[in-house]
């Protein structure tokens, strides 16, 4: 089977909306409008940053089915299928298939801690399961289990491993990903503020949170560095930096959440144990974000 093409570009990572505790696809079909609208590349669909940790099995697969509707085709959208379970990572991937995916995230199995033999084995048996394009996460922060950049040359052999989303927010891990499989597959920053400097080192692109808030802006980024235009790309860095920081100055998504409310495209609603953004953070999101030009 010959390689699938590359993911790359601008991927929202994108928030499932609340309303009354219940999924609000109305608001998540206009969310995925705008998102395009503003130029992104791909959507994201229950990822971190769409509360996977909090949705119950029917709920996640509807949301990766309402996301593929709303996108029409128009962007791929990327479902977040990963488990600690590899059984259940595999229903998921199966779930997802079903409901329009383009494309599978799989994120390194959280809390029970594989070795680097068993988390090969667990993506492998992924990808021998389907022909969808998977793209590998490591985020030890929250999976409390890191995978090695050896591992991951391993599973660049797979055909359909086609991309990595780097969350380790470290521009060695990160450069040297590039260096070793940079070649056979794409490398995607999965942290806001790494992501310029990884498209210097040539990173394909990123799984942004904060293009849920700024996504012509987050966008652009991408497309003046695949350009060549490095200081527009630079100036957008540093345009949104602030941005970022604030965006994770409290448990992801509620900072985000309290953002799209202020532009009116959603709720601040995120279900427990996730608490709603502080009124301080609420403050500081509307002055940046009027200073940014976005309200």
């Amino acid at each position: 089977m010959a390689k699938l093409p590359t993911i790359e570009g601008c991927l929202t990572a994108l928030v499932t909306p609340f309303k009354g505790g219940s999924v609000d696809f109305d608001t998540l079909a206009k969310l995925v409008d705008w998102q395009i609208e503003q130029g992104v590349d791909g959507i994201v669909a229950v990822g971190t940053t769409g509360e996977s940790a909090t949705l119950d099995v029917d709920e996640h697969v509807a949301v990766i089915a309402a996301t593929v509707k709303a996108a029409k085709g128009r962007v791929p959208v990327i479902a977040g299928a990963g488990g600690n379970a590899t059984s259940e990572a595999l229903a998921l991937t199966k779930a997802s298939e079903d409901a329009g995916a383009n494309g599978l995230l799989h994120v390194v199995p959280y809390y029970n801690r594989p070795n680097q033999e068993g988390l090969f084995r667990h993506f492998e048996a992924i990808a021998k399961a389907t022909k969808l394009p998977i793209v590998l996460y490591n985020v030890p922060s929250r999976t409390a289990c890191d995978m090695t950049t050896d591992t991951v040359v391993r599973l660049a052999d797979l055909d359909n491993v086609v991309a990595i989303k780097d969350a380790t927010g470290n521009l060695v891990r990160g450069s040297d990903l590039v260096a070793r499989v940079g070649d056979k597959m794409s490398i995607l920053s999965g942290d806001d503020g790494t992501a310029f400097p990884l498209y210097a080192c040539g990173a394909r692109g990123v799984i942004s949170v904060v293009s849920n808030v700024a996504p012509r802006a987050m966008s652009d980024m991408w497309d003046a560095a695949k350009a060549g235009d490095w200081d527009r790309a630079r100036k957008r860095h540093f345009e949104l930096r602030v941005l970022n920081q604030l965006l994770f100055a409290e448990p992801s998504p509620a900072p985000t959440k309290a953002a799209l409310s202020l532009l009116g495209r959603c709720t601040t609603d995120v279900r427990l144990p996730l608490v709603g953004a502080t009124a301080g953070l609420v403050e500081q999101l509307r002055t940046e974000m009027r200073s940014a030009g976005l309200l």
